[in-house]
C-alpha cells in the first residue's frame, strides 16, 4: 500500500515540473516533498523522478503517477456519489489529472466545451491523429481517447461520437492558378501545393481518392496547427482539408472556396474509455457525448 501523501508528492512534482512548485501546491515544505518522494522510491526500489528542468518521470514513475491519478479520480467519484464536497487542495494534492488522447481538429472545434462541462478535473491532453490516438490507450498511457476506429481497444468501451466534416478548400487566387475553370483532376492535384498537418495526416489523399478516384496530392507544406491550416489556405499557400466549423466563416465571405462543392469528407469519431475507470469517468463521458452531439454530424 502506497501512502496517500507520498503519491500526492509524486503527482505534484510531475504535474508542476519542480519540487519547489510541488511544495507550494501541497502547502508543505520542499524538504517534505523530497522526503516523501525518497520514501516512495525506497518502497518500490527504483528511481521515480529524473531531477531535471523540468522534472520528468522514469518509466516506473510514470506508471505510479497514472495509478495515483486513477486513485484520486475514483476517490472523487465516491465523494460525488455520497454527496460530499470533493477535495480541492492541501495535502490531498487537489483535483485529479486526467490524461486523454485527442485529435487536434476536435480540440479546435468541439472538445473544449466538453472539458468545461466537467468539474473538479485537470486535463492533460495528448494530441495525435485520430487514426493513431488509440495506440496511447493500448500502451496504457491515457485513460480515454478520441479515435477514428470503431473497434474497441482491449479492456475499453467504445461509443460513437459523430462525424467531423472536412472540406477541401483553397483561396480564389489559388484556385484560379492551379485549377482554372474549376478543373480539379488527379493530374492537377499531383502538381498543386497541398497543406498537410503532419506525416500521419492522410485526409488530403483520402479526399482525392473519394473525389477524383486517385489517392494523390502534390508537393506539401507541413503545418501542424488547425487554425493556421485555415489561415494558410486563405493566404493561398496551398489547398487542404479544413474542418467545416473552422472554414465556415472564410467560405461564407469568399476568402475560401471548395475545390469540388458537394464533395465533403466525413470522418467518424469514437470515444474509447478504459473500463478500469469507466465508472469514475462517467461525468467526463457524459460531457464528451453532449459536446459531440452539438458539434458533430451523425455517423452514416
Amino acid at each position: 500500500m502506497f501512502g496517500p501523501s507520498q503519491l500526492a508528492a509524486l503527482s505534484a512534482v510531475l504535474r508542476t515540473g519542480s519540487f519547489e512548485r510541488a511544495a507550494q501546491t501541497l502547502h508543505v515544505t520542499q524538504s517534505a516533498i523530497s522526503q516523501r518522494l525518497r520514501q516512495l522510491e525506497e518502497q518500490v526500489g527504483t528511481s521515480l523522478v529524473i531531477r531535471s528542468q523540468p522534472c520528468r518521470a522514469t518509466e516506473a514513475g510514470e506508471r505510479l503517477f497514472r495509478h495515483a491519478e486513477e486513485v484520486r479520480l475514483i476517490e472523487q467519484g465516491v465523494f460525488r456519489d455520497l454527496g460530499l464536497s470533493a477535495k480541492s487542495g492541501g495535502e490531498a494534492g487537489g483535483w485529479p489529472t486526467l490524461r486523454l488522447a485527442v485529435n487536434a481538429d476536435s480540440l479546435a472545434t468541439w472538445f473544449v466545451p466538453a472539458m468545461v462541462g466537467v468539474g473538479d478535473v485537470l486535463f492533460d491532453l495528448v494530441i495525435d491523429d485520430q487514426d493513431h490516438s488509440a495506440e496511447w490507450l493500448k500502451r496504457g498511457e491515457v485513460r480515454a481517447a478520441i479515435s477514428g476506429s470503431a473497434k474497441p481497444v482491449q479492456g475499453c468501451d467504445c461509443r460513437p461520437l459523430g462525424a467531423l466534416r472536412y472540406l477541401a478548400t483553397a483561396s480564389p487566387a489559388f484556385m484560379a492558378r492551379w485549377f482554372p475553370d474549376g478543373d480539379v483532376t488527379s493530374s492537377r492535384l499531383a502538381q498543386s501545393p497541398v497543406i498537410t498537418f503532419n506525416a500521419k495526416d492522410r485526409l488530403q489523399t483520402r479526399w482525392a481518392e473519394q473525389a477524383v478516384g486517385t489517392a494523390t496530392s502534390g508537393p506539401s507544406h507541413w503545418l501542424p496547427s488547425s487554425h493556421a491550416f485555415v489561415d494558410a489556405a486563405v493566404a493561398g499557400l496551398g489547398w487542404g482539408m479544413n474542418p467545416e466549423p473552422l472554414a465556415a466563416a472564410a467560405l461564407a465571405d469568399g476568402r475560401l472556396r471548395e475545390l469540388l462543392p458537394g464533395k465533403p469528407l466525413d470522418v467518424p469519431l469514437y470515444w474509447h474509455v478504459s473500463r478500469a475507470v469507466a465508472g469514475a469517468m462517467k461525468p467526463v463521458t457524459e460531457a464528451v457525448m453532449r459536446a459531440a452531439a452539438r458539434g458533430l454530424r451523425p455517423i452514416v
